[in-house]
C-alpha cells in the first residue's frame, strides 16, 4: 500500500471520528458538564443564601434578646415603682392610724383627767360642808377654826 492513500485513509477516518464525537459523543457530556456547572452555581447561591438568611436570624434573635432585656428591666422597674408606691401607702396608713391612736388616747387621758378632776371636787365640796358643818357645830373660835383648817388641808 501506498504512503499517501494510508495517510488519506487515516484522515478520513478521523474526519469522520470527529464527526461522530462531535455529533453523538459531545453534545451529552457538554449538557452534563452544564448541568453539572448550574448545580454547582445553585449549590453557591443557596449557600450564599443560607449564610444571609443565618445572619439576619442572628440578627434578629439579638434584636428579640435586646427587646426582651428593656422588656424585663422595665418589668422591674415598674415592680420597684409599685413597692416603693405601696410601702409609701403603708407609711401614710400607719401615720394617720398612729394619729388616730394618739388622739384617741389623749381624748381619754382627757377624760380620765376630767373625771378625777370632778371626784377631786366632789371630795373637796364634802369636805368643805364637813369642815363647815363642824365648824357651825362648835362655838366660833379662832384657835379652833385654825386647828380645823389644818387638819381639812392635812386630808386634802
Amino acid at each position: 500500500m501506498n504512503l499517501n492513500a494510508t495517510l488519506i485513509a487515516q484522515v478520513i477516518v478521523f474526519g469522520v471520528l470527529v464527526w461522530f464525537v462531535a455529533k453523538y459523543v459531545w453534545p451529552p457530556i457538554a449538557e452534563k458538564l452544564d448541568e453539572r456547572a448550574s448545580k454547582i452555581a445553585e449549590g453557591l447561591a443557596a449557600a450564599e443564601r443560607g449564610k444571609s438568611d443565618f445572619e439576619q436570624a442572628e440578627k434578629k434573635v439579638a434584636e428579640l434578646l435586646a427587646e426582651g432585656r428593656t422588656q424585663v428591666t422595665e418589668m422591674v422597674n415598674n415592680a420597684e415603682k409599685r413597692a416603693a408606691q405601696i410601702v409609701e401607702e403603708a407609711k401614710s396608713q400607719a401615720a394617720s392610724e398612729a394619729a388616730r391612736i394618739a388622739a384617741q388616747a389623749k381624748a381619754d387621758v382627757e377624760q380620765e383627767v376630767n373625771r378625777a378632776r370632778e371626784a377631786l371636787r366632789e371630795q373637796v365640796a364634802a369636805l368643805a360642808v364637813k369642815g363647815a358643818e363642824s365648824i357651825l357645830r362648835r362655838e366660833v373660835d379662832q384657835k379652833q377654826h385654825a386647828k380645823m383648817l389644818s387638819a381639812l388641808k392635812q386630808e386634802l
